[in-house]
């Protein structure tokens, strides 16, 4: 059983940063996907990054790429989304997730929003932080 926990949401004004981490626990093996996924009001979950376990391999969604960074430690007990340059649209509730590498469509395709996280593999989830952005 895999245990994700969520910290650091929060309100920042727009054009600030903030710093999300995930406290990972349980029997996650090389092939895991871990990635991070936000959901507005009104609209569907996205996928925003994904990082993979074993290379620690990034991928963005093209609304954040370039203001966002993934990552994960050195013993890969946390994993981290940096935000910055944050906008307005960025406002919602942020969750990390993560879930076996599988054959078929890979892991990272959640970025491009061409799958939803059920159908990649994405298993569990943490309970979701808020982040606000006012401007």
């Amino acid at each position: 059983q895999v245990q994700l926990v969520e910290s650091g949401g929060g309100s920042v004004q727009a054009g600030g940063s903030l710093r999300l981490s995930c406290a990972v626990s349980g029997y996650i093996y090389g092939n895991y996907c871990l990635g991070w996924f936000r959901q507005a009001p009104g609209k569907e979950r996205e996928g925003v990054a994904v990082i993979y376990f074993d290379d620690s391999s990034t991928y963005y969604a093209d609304s954040v790429k370039g203001r966002f960074t993934i990552s994960q430690d050195n013993a890969k007990i946390t994993l981290s989304l940096q935000m910055n340059s944050v906008k307005s649209e960025d406002t919602a509730m942020y969750y990390c997730a993560a879930g076996p590498r599988r054959s078929g469509p890979d892991c990272r395709a959640v970025v491009q929003g061409l799958f939803t996280a059920s159908q990649l593999g994405f298993l569990y989830w943490g309970q979701g932080t808020q982040v606000t952005v006012s401007s």
